[in-house]
């Protein structure tokens, strides 16, 4: 090791900032986050570093630095763009055996800053001793995204219970592998999950020997996007590599599946038009049964489980049963594919709502409250409307809206193989016919649609102009 990673407790001490520009607020700030009381060096100040000023998070000597400045100070960073006032700053500071950090130059510190995680208790630090401080900040990026937030959670709990767990275990192995147990469990998803109660009635009865070793099963609703695995939330992520079984839908694509961990059990469920894999209530019993036999269920549903994806009566068929269950939303298809797509839903100047509905075909009938949704400055979203798109269109002039009003059907949105057929109501049945489009598509109609050539900004491989 080229460095020794130390935690240094800086809470109410004094800390001194040698600079008043924009790297001398960022390094204040973190001081400052970790309860320091931080003294400002500088002639003058930036505005952020002023703004603290005026709201007395700190104090500023509107001077040049000396070696007096450094009475009583516990820590020291030079932040100045002068090598000579870093250099003072730095041999001062090493001559009273106090730690110094020169900003941007590792050989005039005693100290360096890491790239930090911040989980507070929970703290990890990076570095790459100065070597290559992008790549620590890289490593630190991809952590982000794995290290849920509510860690800090976690180890507030284990806080609290320290002391029961420590009378109740006098030898220390006994309480490491009750805390291993414990954090291995149900207990840690349900801190991630929000379920506060649920989470310290585990712990007492853990403690109090009322939880045998079989672990209880769980459902995960996950909402998978519109396709492309860029735009999965950290927690489904998180999920999707810890499940035991995975039930998935036909819209969960190729790229977002093989994010899953690898062991776990794959069942398909997808449904199309008049095929069912499984019927929605063989899904919901299907669920249950796993959930059971104590696996970690993860029910993986395209778009949002909550918008036209049937993920509310299947958390009904759980709660029934007392399974315990957790939602994750999803970027839902209206929103993902229009954003790809280059047409945002609403416009000050083309639309003031935005209203979805599915266009699911029954008995050569497409089902809609056609009034409400033929109203001007709107725009409709048609999830499911690929087959009934002449209907769609036939109708929506029926009740009133233009012929030439604008109106585009977007086929795999947000992938790679993203195509757009865009018209009006009057020629798109025509056009989506021409272009062979084929399911999962989204319909949206309104003035918005005009905005698409001007606003497209994503270039998949195949994409269509019409």
């Amino acid at each position: 090791m080229d460095y020794l990673p130390i935690f240094i407790n800086i809470r109410d001490q004094k800390c001194l900032v040698v600079g008043g520009g924009k790297v001398a607020a960022r390094k204040t700030m973190l001081l400052q986050k970790a309860g320091g009381c931080v003294t400002v060096i500088a002639p003058t100040l930036d505005e952020s570093l002023n703004e603290q000023l005026q709201q007395k998070k700190l104090v500023h000597c509107a001077e040049f630095f000396h070696d007096d400045h450094l009475d009583d100070a516990a820590l020291v960073i030079a932040a100045t763009n002068d090598d000579k006032i870093n250099q003072q700053v730095s041999q001062a500071a090493k001559s009273r055996h106090i730690p110094v950090n020169v900003v941007d130059n590792p050989g005039l510190c005693s100290f360096i800053m890491p790239a930090i995680v911040d989980r507070s208790p929970i703290l990890i630090a990076i570095s790459s001793s100065g070597k290559s401080p992008v790549l620590a900040r890289l490593l630190r990026a991809h952590l982000e995204t794995v290290i849920p937030q509510a860690y800090n959670r976690l180890a507030t709990y284990a806080a609290n219970f320290r002391e029961q767990v420590k009378k109740h275990f006098s030898h220390p192995e006994k309480r490491r592998i009750f805390w291993e147990k414990v954090f291995y469990g149900p207990f840690s998803e349900m801190v991630f999950a929000g379920k506060d109660r649920a989470a310290q009635d585990y712990l007492v009865q853990a403690l109090q020997g009322e939880i045998d070793d079989v672990s209880t099963g769980e459902v995960y609703l996950v909402g998978a996007g519109p396709g492309n695995p860029d735009l999965l939330t950290f927690r489904a992520m998180r999920l999707m590599q810890q499940a035991d079984v995975v039930v998935y839908d036909r819209l969960v694509s190729p790229a977002i599946l093989d994010m899953v961990r690898r062991d776990a059990t794959r069942i398909y469920a997808g449904k199309k038009r008049n095929v069912h894999t499984l019927t929605q209530e063989s899904i919901n019993t299907l669920l249950v049964r796993l959930a059971k036999e104590g696996k970690r269920v993860l029910r993986l549903k395209g778009g949002d489980p909550f918008i036209f994806g049937r993920g509310g009566e299947e958390i009904e068929t759980l709660s029934s049963h007392h399974i315990p269950f957790q939602v994750v939303p999803g970027i839902t298809a209206a929103s993902g594919v229009a954003s790809y797509a280059g047409i945002p839903l609403t416009h000050r100047e083309y639309a003031q709502s935005c209203i979805f509905v599915t266009g699911h075909f029954k008995n050569n009938r497409v089902d809609l409250d056609w009034p409400a949704l033929a109203r001007p400055n709107q725009t409709i979203v048609i999830y499911m409307g690929l087959h009934g798109l002449p209907i769609l269109c036939r109708q929506l002039i029926a009740h009133g809206l233009s012929a030439t009003l604008p109106a585009a059907i977007i086929q795999q949105g947000t992938t790679q193989k993203q195509k757009i057929v865009d018209g009006t109501l009057q020629t798109l049945p025509d056009l989506a016919a021409a272009a062979n489009l084929q399911p999962p598509t989204l319909i949206i109609v309104g003035d918005v649609v005009r905005l698409r050539q001007k606003l497209a900004w994503f270039e998949p491989v195949h994409e269509s102009r019409q």
